[in-house]
């Protein structure tokens, strides 16, 4: 669950990001707008993520469900798991694409790709006690 503190974080960084200029404390570059269906509730909800490009072929884009550690997915992951087309806004992009959880070999082979960049996400595993599932969202 989100807390009121992150909804705040969360919704300045979505409105800087879209305004086209710097985002506070982020690097720009690294970050995409993911928008999900509340599996629940229906609503669409955005959230601000960093992401990791799978250089392919063709390039992927590539979103870490770490939820900074904790022991349970962050709820965008389990709402896309159950409604998977989800929209994708990039500094310069927009596409509606597929949420696909990647396993065995892939999720291997991407996990090893994105820990040796960012091994921060190492300290999120040892954190949170479970697979941290990544998600390649594909143009759809």
């Amino acid at each position: 669950m989100v807390d009121a503190q992150q909804r705040e974080i969360n919704a300045r960084v979505i409105e800087q990001f879209r305004a086209g200029g710097e985002v506070e404390g982020m690097h720009r570059e690294r970050l995409l707008l993911l928008t999900t269906t509340g599996r629940t509730s229906g609503e669409r909800r955005t959230t601000p993520m960093m992401f990791h490009v799978d250089p392919g072929p063709p390039p992927r884009h590539v979103v870490i469900a770490s939820n900074m550690g904790a022991a349970d997915d962050p709820a965008w992951c389990t709402n896309l798991v159950a409604d998977p087309a989800v929209h994708v806004e990039l500094a310069d992009e927009e596409f509606d694409a597929r949420a696909v959880v990647a396993s065995g070999a892939e999720h291997d082979r991407l996990w090893a790709d994105i820990t040796a960049a960012y091994p921060f996400f190492l300290d999120h595993l040892a954190r949170a006690g479970r697979t941290i599932p990544l998600v390649v969202l594909e143009h759809a």
